[in-house]
């Protein structure tokens, strides 16, 4: 590409070098099209960079220190020192690892590297903008195009992310040294693993969520154990209660938290001033009701953790007709088209389940579909995994969607108590349970909290996928002592005759 006042062409743009992107093109590329990839900021997009890798690196790392300080029942006695920035280095060296092995797949499968942001000028061009004084633009004309701008984390009113005390998940994975407190705004997925994280290196974390319990639209079955974990912690959690505003008392920050029946009526409202503390002060880290539970909160930090938001806003999506929602999420059907018949959107700015997997699956299906091969997109058999203490994963439909369906369900459980192999990690929360028809035995869901969730899930995925019964899962001889196993058991215990665990 010649960087400048020029116009060239591409078979396909793809905009985005995230997951889902980067997989569009590289699987384009090996179907001989033309591809140009434009990426603003860093190859591997928020999931290799600020996201998934980097979060998982830090929960790895402050397990096994949280695990060699509590493992006196082995007979380990240890008091490990714990060096966030060291942790963060070693965590940006993965990542870098990964960025860097990204970029290089695509230059060898012929995909056309472009640094800039992209936006429409009409349904066959964008234009691209260069970063850099004197870097100027160029106009891209394309056969079809791929959006893959992914998402970001939304921010809520006095609360914004260019306020150094008030961070977003990306600030909150980079952090110099350990809080001695924290407030978390928002008990989903990603609150419950940074506030396990920061609890683990000995922070003193409160979350503060508006509905009324962790992690919403998961079972209760399912939270239960890592809510129990959480409260083993030491976090403090305060349900029904919005973050309305924020101020500096001295030192540190005050975080106010109302009642969700009365934030509406209170609307936030300008912060106090640093000298105007009301009453109901208190030390750091602690919390203290007043005005009839609206409670105000000290701490050093708040991570404002209640979502993510499409990034379509940036494109001029009207100006090449492709329409959104009124969330901003660009529709498309099965073979990821949108409204606009040449051009596709995966990934995040697709629409949900917005999960990094889910949208390298749609990358791949696009890429074939404009190479004029046949492919679809299937969510059945697509799992969903959340790696709080302990890890959750889900896959195809839970007992009630089952029955709504019009399937009779059945179902198996066996829990990790009953594991030799959990018993000998000092992990026995949670369970596996396996859904499947009555009629014919198919399996049509599962659900897992506990060790190795998200490692498990997959054979259940396949199982899904490939049509397996009940019989076909538990005839399946599992490698002795192993969690695997308790795939197998639960499967068992479905049909009536699990060998470790009552039969209902």
């Amino acid at each position: 590409m010649v960087v400048g006042d020029v116009t060239t062409g591409t078979d396909v743009l793809v905009i985005g070098a995230g997951p889902a992107g980067y997989t569009a093109s590289i699987r384009a590329g090996q179907l001989d099209l033309d591809v140009t990839l434009v990426e603003k900021s860093a190859y591997g997009g928020t999931c290799l960079n600020h996201g998934c890798i980097p979060s998982k690196a830090l929960i790895t790392a402050t397990d096994l220190a949280h695990e060699a300080r509590h493992a006196e029942a082995m007979g380990i006695h240890a008091d490990p020192a714990v060096d966030l920035s060291g942790m963060v280095n070693w965590k940006d060296d993965v990542v870098d690892q990964l960025t860097g092995g990204v970029e290089k797949l695509c230059k060898a499968n012929g995909v056309n590297l472009l640094e800039g942001t992209a936006t429409f000028v009409d349904e066959h061009t964008a234009r691209i903008s260069h970063d850099g004084e004197g870097q100027g633009s160029e106009t891209l004309e394309f056969e079809h195009a791929i959006v893959a701008t992914g998402s970001r984390p939304i921010s809520i009113p006095d609360f914004s992310f260019e306020a150094p005390p008030v961070l977003d998940s990306r600030q909150a994975l980079s952090l110099e040294s350990v809080p001695e407190s924290l407030v978390v705004v928002g008990a989903g997925y990603i609150g419950m693993e940074l506030a396990s994280v920061y609890a683990k290196l000995g922070t003193d974390v409160t979350v503060i969520e508006m509905l009324d319990s962790i992690l919403p639209g998961y079972d209760d079955d399912l939270k239960r154990p890592v809510k129990q974990r959480a409260n083993e912690l030491g976090i403090d959690f305060h349900f029904e209660h919005t973050a309305s505003e924020w101020y500096e008392p001295g030192d540190g920050i005050r975080v106010v938290a109302e009642p969700v029946d009365g934030a509406a009526a209170n609307g936030g409202g300008e912060a106090p001033r640093a000298s105007e503390e009301p009453s109901g002060a208190t030390a750091s880290g602690s919390t203290e009701a007043i005005e009839d539970e609206r409670l105000e909160i000290d701490a050093e930090t708040v991570l404002v953790a209640v979502g993510r938001e499409p990034v379509s806003d940036t494109l001029d999506l009207e100006a090449a007709g492709v329409e959104t929602d009124d969330r901003g999420f660009i529709e498309t059907d099965s073979h990821a088209r949108t409204n606009v018949n040449h051009i596709f959107a995966v990934g995040d700015v697709a629409g949900e389940p917005m999960l990094a997997h889910k949208g390298s699956a749609e990358g791949q299906v696009a890429a074939e579909v404009i190479a004029g091969e046949p492919a679809a997109i299937d969510h059945q058999a697509m799992p969903a995994v959340i790696f709080t203490d302990p890890e959750i994963a889900t896959v195809g439909m839970p007992e009630s969607e089952a029955a709504e369906a019009g399937f009779d369900p059945v179902t198996g459980e066996f829990p990790f108590r009953a594991s030799g192999r959990a018993l000998t990690t000092g992990e026995s929360d949670g369970f596996v349970k396996i859904v499947a028809d009555s009629a014919d035995g198919f399996v049509l869901g599962a659900s897992i909290v506990g060790p190795e969730a998200s490692e498990l899930i997959a054979e259940l995925g396949l199982a899904i996928e490939l049509g397996a019964t009940l019989e076909d899962v538990a005839a399946t001889v599992h490698a002795h002592p192993t969690l695997s196993e308790s795939v197998m058991e639960a499967a068992e215990n479905a049909l009536g005759h699990a060998i470790h665990t009552l039969n209902r």
